[in-house]
């Protein structure tokens, strides 16, 4: 590409993003938009055009476009060895790296990624985003708690077990059902929820599912312990309804589970949800001096839930590497950049929306 049609298309792709940008700083213009305009529609779209697929399409997009980085990378590297490098070769990649990144921006940002500026889920439901107490913490830690051991009661008595990856999927696409009747924009259609191609990676990684933006299409880690799975498909298909936020797709995953009446969804959320409120209360309990708290919360658990979360520590451990820590702050600093600047923390922040929603409705 000469230098004219170079700074014809930079300038093209460099004026759409910037327009995106200052769209998406505008958050209830997003909202209306294209969160509750555009976005539903193209989602529907290519959820009908990949979800019949029987296999992961974005996974193997992802493994394309790691096999073309890799040739890419062996050929620059070829041309270093044998000296066949120029000042005008360097130019030159460097001219078309920028309008690969500026059009991955772009795609990005219109397929999905405005949606991490939207006014989100606390409006619509009616609940205040506002600061909690150490006591309401507690309180609400303390609930999930007995739910989750009413929860484990009802799994043993009944001796429920755990579905396939089929069967899994459409019990969420269920859930989604119900509650759609109670909050309309929660509508779910074109089920497009798939096992990934690349779990084994994922225990390495620390994933337990994601959203692929490029083919509308939400991936599970099935090789996690099975009652992780319900709550991250519940939360994987919250991403593909357009909240991008990891703390507002908790939060919506939460409310499908709530209102499914599915014994296998409520414990799993309830089992992820009370691992984030622990967190939280442990954090507060030791600026207050509360050294009582953490064994008193313990000693709530039946022992057959402190079962499961001994696996779930045991099964990640097992797989902790050297590369993890750098996938994770790599992860971190692309969760800042998007509107979310706890990081990682993001994911429990999810506890302040349970806390408004106990306030409000008394009931969890």
């Amino acid at each position: 590409m000469n230098r004219k049609r170079f700074g014809i298309w930079a300038l093209l792709l460099l004026a759409v993003a910037v327009g995106i940008h200052f769209f998406s700083l505008n958050e209830p213009a997003v909202e209306k938009y294209y969160s509750s305009g555009l976005y539903p529609r193209l989602a529907l779209f290519f959820r009908y055009l990949t979800g019949w697929l029987p296999f992961s399409f974005g996974d193997l997009l992802y493994l394309a476009a790691a096999l073309w980085i890799l040739w890419k990378t062996g050929k620059a590297i070829r041309a270093l060895y044998r000296r066949k490098v120029t000042r005008q070769s360097v130019y030159a990649g460097l001219r078309k790296g920028l309008l690969i990144v500026l059009g991955l921006y772009i795609i990005f940002n219109l397929f999905w990624g405005i949606n991490y500026n939207r006014q989100g889920i606390y409006p619509q439901v009616g609940v205040v985003p506002d600061t909690f107490s150490y006591e309401e913490i507690k309180e609400v830690s303390f609930l999930l708690a007995d739910k989750l051991n009413a929860g484990k009661n009802y799994l043993a008595g009944n001796r429920v077990t755990y579905p396939s990856n089929k069967e899994l999927f459409k019990e969420v696409a269920a859930a989604y059902d119900k509650v759609n009747k109670v909050y309309p924009f929660l509508e779910y259609k074109a089920v497009s929820v798939k096992p990934s191609m690349w779990g084994w990676m994922g225990n390495y990684t620390g994933f337990t599912g994601y959203y692929n933006p490029f083919t509308g299409e939400a991936q599970l880690n099935t090789l996690v312990p099975e009652f992780l799975q319900p709550f991250v498909a519940c939360h994987e298909v919250a991403h593909q309804l357009g909240y991008a936020k990891e703390n507002e797709a908790s939060a919506v995953g939460y409310l499908a589970a709530l209102h499914s009446g599915d014994s296998l969804l409520l414990y799993s959320t309830y089992f992820e949800l009370f691992n984030a409120a622990k967190r939280e209360l442990i954090v507060r309990s030791y600026s207050r001096g509360d050294t009582t708290m953490r064994k008193q919360l313990s000693d709530r658990l039946l022992p057959a839930v402190k079962d499961d979360i001994r696996e779930v520590a045991i099964f990640f451990n097992r797989h902790r590497n050297p590369v993890e820590p750098f996938v994770r702050q790599g992860y971190a600093l692309y969760l800042k950049r998007n509107n979310q600047p706890s990081g990682l923390g993001s994911y429990d922040e999810v506890v302040g929306f349970l806390v408004a929603y106990y306030r409000k409705f008394k009931t969890i």
